[in-house]
């Protein structure tokens, strides 16, 4: 805005444009800061455990903020490989990998992790996310989402998407997803050492031969004893 009034007169529709602008603004701030402290209060008052299931303001929020940060241009993006029952197998390969930790092979997110994270892993059965565009997944798996359990994952600058790729397309194969393929899968699930030992323990019960052929810490112990 001119400081001369002569130039503010001559220009009267750019003055009221700049005053409009000025008075939306301030609006907006005055909405998110009562936003800011009306959650700041519920926070106080219900605390940050995630085992809370988030609001329904929260889902809303959070999944407009997410449709709004991917650029049109990458909604839009089809994904480039043809669906093939190998590309399909190796989609399935990179899930029960990568995914199934949190999502599950059948990708309800009914899994430990899955269950407990803030907010819950989703079903990606359901159409909240079998409705997203092919670019929505790629951009979502590749750059993952702040503030939940969704890590980035592949190349950053997207020069080698074909895993990314692949899994999208198991993605949407999800909802017909079958018994003998989640069998296959269950093969394919990452083990710990410590779920090692329990099969191995397990197996060799079942054999009938003795899983604890060492003795127990504390009979050795006893036996020291005088």
């Amino acid at each position: 805005m001119s400081n001369d009034p002569l130039t503010d007169r001559q220009h009267p529709n750019r003055t009221g444009f700049v005053r409009r602008h000025l008075t939306a603004f301030a609006t907006l701030l005055s909405i998110f800061a009562c936003l800011g402290g009306l959650a700041g209060l519920w926070i106080i008052a219900h605390g940050v455990s995630a085992r809370d299931q988030p609001t329904v303001i929260e889902k809303v929020l959070a999944r407009t903020l997410r449709h709004l940060a991917i650029p049109l241009e990458n909604r839009r993006i089809n994904n480039p490989l043809p669906l093939t029952p190998e590309l399909l197998a190796l989609g399935r390969m990179h899930w029960a990998d990568h995914c199934a930790t949190c999502h599950g092979n059948d990708g309800r997110g009914q899994t430990e992790i899955g269950r407990n994270l803030y907010p819950k892993a989703p079903d990606m059965t359901l159409w909240a996310t079998q409705k997203l565009t092919d670019g929505e997944m790629l951009a979502i798996i590749r750059n993952g989402i702040r503030l939940t359990g969704m890590p980035a994952w592949g190349d950053a600058s997207g020069h080698d998407d074909t895993q990314n790729w692949e899994l999208i397309h198991f993605i949407r194969h999800l909802p017909k997803v079958t018994q003998e393929e989640l069998g296959q899968m269950k093969a394919m699930n990452p083990v710990s050492p410590m779920e090692r030992k329990e099969e191995q323990q397990e197996d060799a019960f079942l054999n009938g031969s003795d899983a604890t052929d060492s003795p127990h810490p504390s009979a050795v112990k006893k036996k020291e004893k005088p």
